[in-house]
């Protein structure tokens, strides 16, 4: 018995964890299924387990207008709960039991999500519990609102409530019969093996052959035939509401022969429990698939918004290498520090061009050197900017292609189809922290060359704007024949560095400074992601939740085939003495 109350326990924590946020197709009953089978489990199962003594509940549930307050009252024989005038009643379940038996009933024990109280009241979150003497020991009847009440929270709360039950008393009339909620709720109960007795009320004396023999069958079509059949004629009700005792003899002594005989009384809770504990395992596979779809639809997401961003840093990181960025007015501004004419020109034919000819031919002044940095930051700037506004707008543009997407951008409080405000600003302050960086890399590596006359002539700030045009031209190749200014401004940055460094400082130095921007660059663009990722982590998808559920379920089959074979899930532990005989 430990070892079932302890895979139950853990099958409701795999249901508790198994979280189904997102809209896809379907998913509505996998959140209602997995809701039930979360409150049956808490409201009856685990906690019956642990109390197999406890009376017999029995709740009495049926539809509108079909005299379940009257029949309880009628049974107990005073009034115990208020029959409905107006329609739908909205007041708390009653619970009617023997005082003897009132410590069965605490909060910690049956439906302990409902407040205990002693007084009539309206108040659908709370549990009326009557004590009466009219009630014999070892049975407890409940009251429960209609189940096709108009009221959702009526209609949740009876379901809650038979769902809780040892038997269901389900109560109809001769106009309600044949209706199609109540009938869904006795399929459940034929599905789960719920004991359940079915009173016929309100029927007119000469119509009760006629509609007890068609309500037989129908129950018998079902799934239900050994479930009891009361009839119960309609008749006068005395100054308190009451059916004349005769009028419900039969129902009565029946429930007492019940509480009366343990054994009986044993097989309608082991029938039920057994059923209600396959049921909640067999339900739970549907919710594990449900799951996993989640799981599926949620890496879906996810590959939509890397596969956006990811294309945004290939893009940015292609146009900071092959040369695009050494266009416009860093061209410009790169020009005026180097100087134009010949020196250029030249560089487009001849490439061999001696180290000390090109630093003899650098014009460029501190201020000079200050208006490429400007140009730089504000060209990487612009084009980070314009790849983050397209990565948005891609990532936005495929969720909205699936249902779980579009679902998740509604519900959230952010425009995902624009980078976000605060971006631009974090850009200036990454690209200016890069271009420091670069600015110590060059002191660092010229803390033993300030003194000569080729890095003065530069000065740390024209050796870094070099630096930066090198790392902008990576791939454009700078040993090869150059074609384009482009290219040409490259090769001359490099010369410049290999002036004063030489060749493996320069490409140690370019190397370095790629891999700074490439950081700074991805740190960027993982911010933007994590917009959309953070959405998704929000809904509380447990990885591996799916499959945990599953095994929870298939735990809690296997204790409950080693209990079929010691008498089912509800047998009492055997003593020392029947294990060794």
């Amino acid at each position: 018995m430990t070892q079932m109350v302890t895979a139950l326990v853990r099958l409701r924590s795999a249901l508790q964890a198994a979280e189904l946020p997102l809209d896809l197709a379907g998913v509505e009953a996998a959140r209602d299924s997995r809701r039930a089978m979360i409150d049956q489990l808490e409201d009856y199962v685990i906690p019956r387990l642990m109390t197999l003594d406890a009376p017999l509940l029995t709740v009495v549930g049926g539809s509108t207008g079909a005299g379940k307050s009257t029949l309880v009252n009628s049974l107990v024989g005073h009034r115990v709960t208020t029959p409905g005038v107006l329609r739908p009643t909205t007041r708390s379940p009653v619970l009617v039991h023997h005082p003897d038996d009132a410590a069965w009933f605490g909060q910690d024990r049956l439906l302990p999500d409902l407040a205990r109280v002693t007084h009539s009241t309206n108040d659908p979150a709370a549990l009326q519990l009557v004590a009466t003497t009219a009630v014999p020991a070892g049975l407890a009847v409940l009251d429960a609102p209609d189940v096709d009440s108009v009221e959702e929270r009526n209609r949740q709360l009876a379901a809650q409530l038979l769902a809780a039950a040892d038997l269901w008393l389900f109560v109809t009339s001769a106009a309600r019969y044949a209706d199609q909620v109540p009938w869904g709720f006795l399929k459940q109960a034929a599905e789960r093996s719920t004991a359940v007795a079915v009173v016929l009320d309100r029927t007119p004396e000469d119509a009760v052959a006629t509609v007890s023999s068609h309500l037989a069958r129908m129950l018998a079509s079902r799934g239900l035939k050994d479930s009891p059949l009361f009839t119960v004629a309609e008749g006068p009700v005395d100054e308190e509401g009451l059916l004349p005792p005769a009028h419900v003899a039969p129902v009565r002594a029946w429930l007492e022969n019940l509480a009366g005989d343990t054994a009986a009384r044993a097989a309608v809770v082991q029938q039920t429990l057994e059923g209600a504990v396959r049921d909640v395992a067999r339900r739970s596979h549907p919710v594990a698939d449900a799951v996993a779809e989640q799981a599926r639809a949620t890496g879906t997401l996810h590959d939509d918004v890397d596969r956006a961003h990811d294309e945004a840093v290939d893009a940015v990181n292609r146009a900071c290498a092959d040369g695009t960025l050494l266009r416009g007015e860093v061209l410009a501004r790169w020009q005026e520090f180097v100087g134009t004419g010949d020196l250029l020109r030249s560089l487009e034919t001849k490439v061999g061009w001696l180290r000390d000819r090109v630093v003899s031919a650098v014009k460029g002044k501190p201020r000079q050197a200050e208006q490429v940095t400007v140009a730089v930051e504000s060209g990487l700037e612009t084009l980070i900017l314009e790849h983050a506004e397209a990565a948005a707008e891609r990532a936005e543009s495929a969720w909205r292609q699936s249902p779980a997407g579009r679902a998740l951008l509604e519900r959230g409080d952010r425009d995902l189809g624009r980078a976000s405000r605060d971006l631009r600003r974090q850009t200036e302050r990454a690209v200016r922290e890069w271009q420091s960086d670069v600015l110590e890399m060059v002191r660092t590596e010229g803390a033993d060359k300030r003194s000569t006359a080729r890095f003065l002539a530069f000065g740390v700030n024209g050796l870094s704007v070099a630096l930066m045009v090198v790392v902008f031209a990576s791939t454009a190749g700078v040993t090869g024949t150059e074609v384009g200014i482009a290219g040409g401004s490259a090769v001359l940055g490099q010369k410049l560095l290999e002036a004063v460094f030489g060749d493996q400082a320069v490409r140690r130095l370019a190397e370095r400074a790629k891999r700074s921007l490439d950081q700074r660059l991805r740190a960027l663009l993982e911010g933007e992601r994590a917009r959309f990722t953070d959405l998704l982590d929000e809904q509380g998808l447990a990885p591996g939740a799916a499959e945990r559920l599953r095994e929870a379920a298939r735990k809690v089959d296997d204790q409950r085939f080693a209990a079929r074979r010691h008498g089912g899930v509800a047998a009492p532990p055997q003593t020392t003495q029947e294990r060794t005989t």
